[in-house]
């Protein structure tokens, strides 16, 4: 019980119990590779809760040094022990499946992954599919006939990609540290064009720096080879979006659509929503703004 007491004579108002909070849905967001955990201002503007999954290994503070700003001391750089040396698909799904354990109650739960984070919902879907509400994948691998990200990137379609061109940009001995490290705060024009030519062609220079530079450095080796089909009787019930990158050169469009077509195959009766925008892996400010409407709409 509580009360609120007006001034003398204004009257008095009680209520017999606490208000029951209103029933908000809450996004939960899994970034690709290098990526750090974040939520969605213009979402949680539109009355959504949103909150970003901290993947074992990629905090900030665990992966960037003194060694890695300017001037760069690449020697050290090639050396240093890795955060995510050993870190595996289930620890990603692990720690994706305790967020969700956590906003569940509050409301409906859409689960969504970038690029290589679509791996880790799926696997999360098969852990607690009663618990999520829907899945969207945004340019992201979504695995059934073929076992992992990398099986897909060696078909046809996956060859199209231009992350290999990335390669120029390692500073160390993946074997030696336990992770693919990459120099993200190079000055090498060269790897600069090809990774805006990846990532964000259609981006300002501005755009795409700033992008860049808010990459991790290090990635774990195990994650995009590990097993990431969902099963049937779990993964395959929980209702599902894919949202397409027209322009996409990471992960191309004929390999979206194949992904797309292929878990449709595995799942007859809950195929994907699709939906596309005109927008490279990286979405630009204005693509960005065009897949926070789709969100927003999926709350409806």
């Amino acid at each position: 019980m509580f009360q609120l007491a007006a001034a003398a004579g204004a009257g008095t108002y009680t209520a017999s119990a606490a208000v029951k909070p209103k029933k908000v849905t809450t996004y939960v967001f899994v970034t690709g590779a290098n990526g750090v955990a974040s939520a969605d201002q213009g979402l949680a503007l539109r009355g959504h809760r949103t909150v970003g999954v901290e993947l074992p290994g990629h905090g900030p503070a665990e992966q960037f040094q003194y060694a890695y700003q300017a001037p760069q001391d690449l020697a050290k750089l090639a050396t240093a022990p890795s955060a995510v040396a050993g870190v595996k698909l289930d620890d990603y799904v692990e720690a994706t499946v305790d967020v969700v354990r956590k906003v569940s109650g509050y409301g409906p739960v859409i689960l969504v992954g970038g690029s290589l984070g679509g791996a880790a919902i799926t696997k999360a879907a098969d852990e607690v599919p009663d618990l999520i509400d829907r899945l969207v994948y945004d340019a992201a691998f979504c695995c059934t006939k073929l076992r992992s990200p990398a099986d897909y990137l060696q078909t046809p379609e996956g060859r199209e990609s231009l992350g290999a061109s990335l390669a120029a940009g390692v500073i160390a001995d993946p074997a030696a540290i336990g992770a693919m490290r990459i120099n993200w705060r190079t000055n090498d024009r060269k790897f600069l064009a090809a990774a805006k030519a990846a990532f964000m062609a259609e981006a300002s220079d501005g755009e795409f720096l700033a992008m860049l530079n808010g990459l991790l450095p290090d990635e774990s080796m195990q994650v995009s080879g590990a097993d990431a089909r969902g099963r049937k009787e779990a993964w395959g019930r929980v209702p599902r979006v894919y949202i397409r990158h027209a322009r996409d050169r990471m992960i191309p469009l004929a390999l979206q659509n194949r992904m797309i077509k292929e878990a449709d195959a595995a799942t007859p009766g809950n195929e994907f929503g699709v939906f596309t925008v005109d927008s490279p892996h990286a979405p630009t400010v204005k693509a960005l703004e065009q897949i926070r409407e789709i969100l927003h709409r999926l709350a409806k």
